[in-house]
Formats: structure tokens, C-alpha cells, sequence
């Protein structure tokens, strides 16, 4: 059984819970169990039926069974991974071993629970996974913001920038390009003020994230 996107939530941002598992019975309870606590969620009885669910653009993390009909819980993640979709899973098992729980990890997996667990465990490490997915979503945003800045410089500026953050002064940056020291200082000075850099590191910094360094 798989509950759909609630439509009286739509816009919502609170997050959102997956939940994997083909125990039907087990399955039930963790959806009664992550509501009881304030989480909207969705239930899922396979991998395919998850793959095919529109997930909401919220904080979101997925409790998941190692043992699934079909493909198996860790398939699934390799899945995920393959198609770029970064969702913290908390793995949950009863026939846990080392080998399953080393691979697990090794693979990004925030938990890996052994049935019967505790609540209280299952709800800890689903408030890790959760702030794990909120912490990658606010640095992707704050990626895009500074690719959308880079965006609107010239392509002198963005030159001009590229060999600044790379260590050159403003005399080297001049001779480097055929331009004048002054118009090299203004160069620089527009790509800080439209990258909305608050000083000289912060510009450093935003070109590590962007990948941008000095022309070959």
C-alpha cells in the first residue's frame, strides 16, 4: 500500500518520510508510529512502487528493509546513488550481518537497525537523516544562488576573477591579459560586487565551489 502525496500539503515543506518494506503489518505500524510524531509519509511495499512515486521537494530521508521482494534494499540504494538521488536511508533488518552492514555504510547509509529496535532509535536516526538531506538542500540552493551571480559576469570579469582567486596580483593580472592595472582593479571590483563577495576570501571561496581557477 503506498500513500499518496497528501494534496491538503501540497506547498508544504515539513518533511517527509519514506518507508520500504514489504512486511505489510510492520510496514502499517512505522506509518502509524512517524505520523504519531508529527512526519508525513509515504509507505511502499517495494523499490519499483518507490521508484515511481513523485517525491516532494522537501527535507525528506527513507527508512528501508535490506530483505525486499525484487530488488533488495541495497540494491535499491546503488540505484538511487547511479541516479543521482542523495536520500539518507536508515536500513532496517532482521537478518543483519557484518558484511551487509559494512556495505551499507560505506554507501552513505546514516543507520543500519536490527529488528525488533527500539522507537526511540528508529526516530534518533531519522532525525539524522533528516538533517542531513535539510543541510544538503540549503548548500545546494546556496550553490545555485552563486552560480546564477557568476552568471551575470562578463566574460572579462569572470577571466579577470579566475586569475585573482588563483593568487595574482593586480599588475600580474594586467600583463597576464593585455589590459591596464586600473582596468583590471575595475574588472575585479564588479565581479565582487556581483558575486556579492563580503570580502576577498569570500570571493576565494565561492570559486572553489564553482570549480573556477586560473586559465590554462
Amino acid at each position: 500500500m503506498t500513500e499518496r502525496f497528501p494534496s491538503s500539503h501540497e506547498g508544504s515543506t515539513e518533511p517527509f518520510v519514506f518507508v520500504v518494506d514489504d512486511d505489510a503489518p510492520l510496514r502499517e505500524a512505522l506509518g502509524s508510529l512517524l505520523r504519531s510524531v508529527g512526519f508525513r509519509v509515504g509507505l511502499f511495499g517495494s523499490a519499483a512502487d518507490f521508484m515511481a512515486f513523485k517525491r516532494p521537494e522537501v527535507p525528506s530521508c527513507m527508512v528501508l528493509d535490506v530483505r525486499l521482494k525484487g530488488t533488495n534494499g541495497l540494491d535499491l540504494q546503488n540505484q538511487l546513488a547511479a541516479a543521482g538521488i542523495d536520500l539518507p536511508i536508515v536500513f532496517i533488518t532482521g537478518y543483519g550481518d557484518i558484511a551487509m552492514t559494512v556495505r551499507a555504510m560505506k554507501a552513505g547509509a546514516v543507520d543500519f537497525l536490527t529488528k525488533p529496535f527500539r522507537e526511540q532509535d528508529l526516530l534518533d536516526a531519522i532525525t539524522v537523516a533528516l538533517d542531513r538531506d535539510r543541510t544538503r538542500r540549503e548548500a545546494e540552493r546556496g550553490l545555485a544562488a552563486v552560480r546564477s551571480r557568476y552568471a551575470t559576469l562578463t566574460a572579462r570579469e569572470q577571466s579577470v576573477m579566475a586569475l585573482a582567486v588563483s593568487g595574482l596580483l593586480n599588475k600580474q593580472i594586467a600583463g597576464e591579459i593585455g589590459l591596464s592595472e586600473i582596468t583590471v582593479k575595475t574588472h575585479r571590483g564588479q565581479a565582487m560586487r556581483k558575486m556579492n563577495a563580503r570580502s576577498f576570501a569570500d570571493l576565494v571561496r565561492m570559486a572553489q565551489a564553482l570549480g573556477v581557477s586560473r586559465p590554462l
